[in-house]
């Protein structure tokens, strides 16, 4: 896995080069501009900010604490990663590294959860975080690190109500209160691991959820971590199969899907020397059948192993035990599936911007070649006439740029409308009115007594929120049409080569709160009435869904910003250069006016220029060629190059 994640990386960073090296040139050439800075800025950060995140997700003592340890840890010797009978991972728990901090776990008190923000939130808040460094040097010390996300603590049962984490309408809840009405709860609500790791390094997030009753009283694990990641490891123990509470949170929470995979662990319980090998073998292919028949899932997406025994075969240099635990054909499936996924997702995302910036990157330089050859052909026809035609021909080329003067003077009516538009496109879309919004739902939610009361207050928000992209895209869609015709009205009056203008969709975003919306309605569309700890755990999740909703915003307010920038930049960009070449003309045949023998002069100078021309599309073709050719490149070549 490590060796297809390098193979990633360098497909990566062969297309980071590739985009510099075309970068570089179109600077050197003078055919940047705005937009093209944009779009480059744009492929580049997509590169750097990839990342592939993995969640385990599984009911305590399953094994998935083990199973981490023996893919991603057992080079270490040890065990990392808490592993014991019982729960040891008590709160979310996130495996990366930023290099931008030192190795460290970042641990969020539980005590945060009485406050009105959800964990993305906070993560913007480091002050409210506790800080434990990680000494990476020594396997006893980060093994004690990582015991922090076991830790637990005894709180009134009042302080559990209060932080969503007690439902007293479960009747196995009571007894989990001892004589003094205390009740255990995890210590920290949230932990982020920096860890060098090479993976890690490489782009993987790991995350580690709590038991499976942690997953529908944390929203940050609902609405965000587990919809959001590439691949969900959903881990069973081959001797139980699936229980009631597996099967809920499957369909609730993980479903099926790309990147869906079922573990049965423990398959050595199943080991037995009073049993034929072929026995064994047959009796975990009959798990793996219910299990699949269960879930809705084909045989191929379910995984027997031995976390455990794959951890002991890797530490003690076991090639037998490990074959035998399975964990490698797991481990195949991760790197062969998940990573080629994720690189062509990001393959096609890049492939678009790519296609928009060469094209326009062609389209200047047709324009600047078509306007050589029109001053070579025209300054070919002064040859042997007198000075009345030449004459004849500056008045044409004053004509010419009094009509387009006459157009630039439109343009800058459409430059106000277009000013107007944006600014109503971020009236709707802005965050102030998104921030009134969440204030005045969680008022209204305070307020409200009734289950009713609380769903009418969200569902309002969900119809506001849709209302304002609806609105945002109304405007969008009336600057882009706008463009359209002022795009066209230069190519064909001016001979601009121009093509349409850049699109820009917000049905991204639309999505995203419609996802969002189906999340809350599975967690609280179903119960008529809601218990008063449900309430609770409600409140909660509004501060998740306002988070997630409000980063949307955040991203499509970027989006637009940056649209807005870039839909006029290649027209303005022609424009100059028409502007440029229109002046160049009228200086040329201005001196040939007055000194007739410098027209041999300037024509061979225009026959350089073109000659330079057609060397600079030749060089555009070939990085463009190496730039598309980098994108499209096999992880499988990559490593066979190296």
């Amino acid at each position: 896995m490590v060796q297809k994640f390098q193979e990633y990386s360098n497909w990566r960073s062969g297309v980071v080069a590739a985009l510099e090296r075309y970068r570089a040139w179109v600077g050197v050439s003078d055919l940047s501009d705005a937009a093209s800075d944009q779009r480059f800025l744009h492929a580049k950060t997509r590169l750097a900010d990839d990342k592939l995140s993995i969640a385990f997700v599984a009911e305590f003592s399953r094994g998935k604490s083990e199973l981490i340890n023996a893919i991603f840890f057992a080079d270490y010797g040890q065990r990392i990663l808490p592993s014991s009978a019982g729960r040891t991972t008590m709160c979310p728990t996130e495996l990366l590294y930023d290099e931008t901090f030192p190795p460290s776990i970042r641990l969020l008190p539980i005590e945060t959860r009485a406050q009105s923000h959800s964990t993305s939130d906070l993560k913007e808040q480091s002050q409210v975080w506790t800080v434990l460094p990680l000494d990476i040097s020594s396997a006893e010390g980060m093994l004690e690190a990582f015991k922090q996300v076991s830790l637990t603590k005894r709180v009134p049962l009042e302080e559990a109500k209060n932080y969503g984490l007690y439902d007293e309408s479960d009747q196995d809840a009571a007894l989990a209160v001892d004589g003094n009405g205390m009740v255990e709860i995890s210590q920290w609500r949230h932990a982020i691991v920096n860890f060098p790791h090479p993976l890690l390094k490489e782009g993987l997030v790991i995350i580690d959820t709590p038991g499976l009753n942690a997953i529908g009283t944390e929203p940050e694990l609902t609405l965000n971590l587990i919809p959001n990641a590439h691949a969900v490891l959903f881990i069973l123990a081959a001797d139980t199969g699936v229980t009631k509470s597996d099967i809920d949170v499957w369909r609730n929470h993980i479903g099926t899907g790309a990147g869906r995979m079922v573990v049965l662990n423990k398959i050595d319980s199943m080991w037995d020397e009073l049993r034929s090998v072929a026995e064994v073998e047959q009796q975990i292919k009959g798990q793996m059948a219910n299990v699949a028949h269960t879930l809705g899932l084909d045989e191929r997406q379910i995984f027997p192993v031995s976390a455990q025994k794959g951890l002991v075969g890797k530490v003690n240099r076991d090639a037998a035990l490990l074959a035998k635990s399975r964990l490698p054909e797991l481990e195949s499936a991760l790197s062969n599936e998940l990573i080629p996924g994720k690189q062509d997702i990001i393959r096609t995302q890049l492939e678009a911007e790519i296609n928009e910036l060469t094209a326009s990157r062609k389209a200047l330089l047709a324009s600047r070649t078509r306007n050589v050859i029109e001053q070579l052909v025209e300054l070919k026809s002064l040859r042997g006439k007198n000075q009345n035609i030449i004459a004849h021909m500056m008045q044409r080329i004053d004509m010419e740029k009094k009509e387009f003067d006459g157009s630039l003077l439109k343009l800058q009516g459409t430059r106000s409308v277009f000013a107007r538009l944006s600014t109503e496109v971020f009236t709707s879309l802005g965050m102030d009115i998104l921030k009134e919004d969440i204030r005045q739902t969680r008022d209204a939610m305070d307020k409200s007594k009734f289950s009713a009361g609380l769903r009418q207050a969200v569902k309002r928000f969900f119809e506001q929120a849709h209302g304002n992209v609806n609105s945002s895209e109304q405007k969008i869609d009336e600057i882009a049409e706008m463009m359209t015709v002022m795009y066209r009205k230069f190519s064909t009056e001016h001979g601009l080569a121009l093509s349409t203008p850049m699109p820009f969709s917000l049905d991204k975003y639309r999505k995203e709160i419609k996802l969002i919306e189906g999340v809350y309605h599975k967690q609280f569309g179903a119960a008529a009435i809601l218990t008063t700890p449900q309430v609770v755990l409600m409140q909660k999740f509004f501060d998740s869904i306002a988070s997630r909703v409000k980063q949307s915003f955040l991203q499509a307010n970027r989006d637009v910003e940056a649209w807005l920038k870039v839909v006029m930049a290649p027209l303005e960009a022609q424009i100059w250069e028409h502007k440029s070449q229109l002046k160049k003309r009228r200086q040329s045949i201005e001196r040939i006016h007055v000194a007739t023998d410098s027209l041999e002069e300037k024509l061979q100078l225009l026959e350089q220029m073109h000659t330079e021309l057609e060397g600079q599309k030749k060089t555009l073709h070939l990085l463009e060629s190496e730039l598309k050719s980098a994108i499209a490149a096999e992880l499988a070549a990559l490593k066979a190059a190296a």
